[in-house]
């Protein structure tokens, strides 16, 4: 069977030949071009006015009985590709959205996106890149659209219905995502979704700090606000620059410090300044001072270079960041045992502050 779009330009290929050859046989019988167009056009199409004409030629009357024929069926044969084309196109969708049903219905140990915003469309990009199976649900057609674009599994309803939840295998998943920009719907869906499967683990979006609480409370397992994590970044790249550049040389580096800070650990840079004492040290210098307190990770020299495990026998020169890693109620003592000094703007007037 021809495809519906080669239906439609053959019937309307034949049905322009029909119309230039009906017409230019009409001006051969004797017809003006006007009434030769105007007598195809009532023909093909079966208007049933009169002919502009008499017709009383046998010759004539087989022409015209074949124009009729010829002009209709091409007419009708481009109108049949065009229904097929719709008819196919409705069918192919119910038939693809019936096989994505399937497919989410034998999904086991997958996630579950709720929202398909910003944060749903980079987690699902992370989930894909590392094979994890995953289902999104949405109520936007536009975000639905796109998902279904990229090849996703979606499915379109309110994240906090129970039977949505249901729907795409709550019961047999291992974990549930909700990263709407609506705080009272995220705690919604994770009230909700605790209770459907106590076993599940539920990573939600909070927009507020105060809205933390109430998540955990509900039965979230990790809370994420971005808001924070972001106030954080921005903090680190004002007071560590050092220590950012090196933690930003790749996407997975970018949010290393924000991670490590959740399990009460701790990145720092030790300034080799002029003032310092350590100019001309070695790295087994300050390991020594620090008292296994820390592990050094990189050292970035002042011409910008960054070395990583830097050995014991390094030295250490003016301009250089020492990146230290290590528990956060520890540092301020290791820094202070290896004489940290940094300047701080306090309101507008300069002082160093020596740890």
């Amino acid at each position: 069977m021809q495809s519906p779009l080669r239906r439609i330009l053959t019937g309307v290929i034949f049905f322009l030949i029909t119309v230039l050859a009906a017409t230019g046989g009409y001006i051969l019988a004797g017809w003006s071009p006007l009434d030769a167009i105007y007598m195809v056009v009532i023909t093909v199409f079966g208007v049933g006015f009169g002919e502009v004409q008499p017709i009383n030629t046998p010759a004539l009357k087989v022409f015209t009985i074949l124009v009729i024929i010829s002009g209709t069926s091409s007419a009708v044969y481009a109108v049949g590709g065009f229904v097929q084309m719709i008819t196919e196109g409705e069918i192919n969708q119910l038939l693809g959205k019936r096989r994505m049903t399937r497919t989410i219905e034998g999904l086991k140990d997958h996630v579950i996106i709720c929202g398909f915003g910003r944060m749903g469309q980079i987690l699902a990009k992370r989930l894909t890149d590392s094979l994890v199976p995953f289902v999104v649900i949405d109520n936007n057609a536009e975000r639905i659209e796109q998902a279904e674009t990229l090849g996703y599994l979606v499915y379109t309803g309110n994240a906090t219905d129970d039977t949505v939840l249901y729907q795409v295998g709550i019961d047999r998943a291992r974990a549930l995502t909700t990263v709407l920009p609506d705080d009272a719907a995220n705690v919604f869906i994770t009230l909700t979704a605790r209770e459907l499967n106590p076993k599940l683990m539920i990573v939600s979006r909070g927009e507020l700090p105060s809205t933390e609480k109430k998540l955990r409370l509900a039965g979230a397992d990790q809370v994420v606000l971005p808001a924070s994590i972001s106030a954080f970044r921005m903090a680190h790249m004002i007071t560590h620059p050092a220590t950012l550049d090196f933690f930003s040389q790749g996407d997975e580096r970018a949010t290393l410090n924000e991670l490590l800070g959740q399990l009460d650990i701790q990145v720092d840079e030790l300034l080799i300044d002029s003032a310092s004492g350590l100019i001309g040290a070695t790295i087994g210098d300050i390991e020594l001072r620090g008292k296994g307190t820390m592990i050094i990770v990189a050292l970035r020299r002042a011409d910008g270079t960054t070395v990583t495990h830097p050995s014991q026998s390094t030295f250490l020169h003016e301009g250089d960041a020492v990146i230290i890693l290590g528990h956060q109620v520890d540092m301020p003592h290791v820094m202070r045992n290896l004489g940290a000094r940094r300047k701080m703007r306090y309101r507008g007037s300069s002082r160093v502050w020596k740890g």
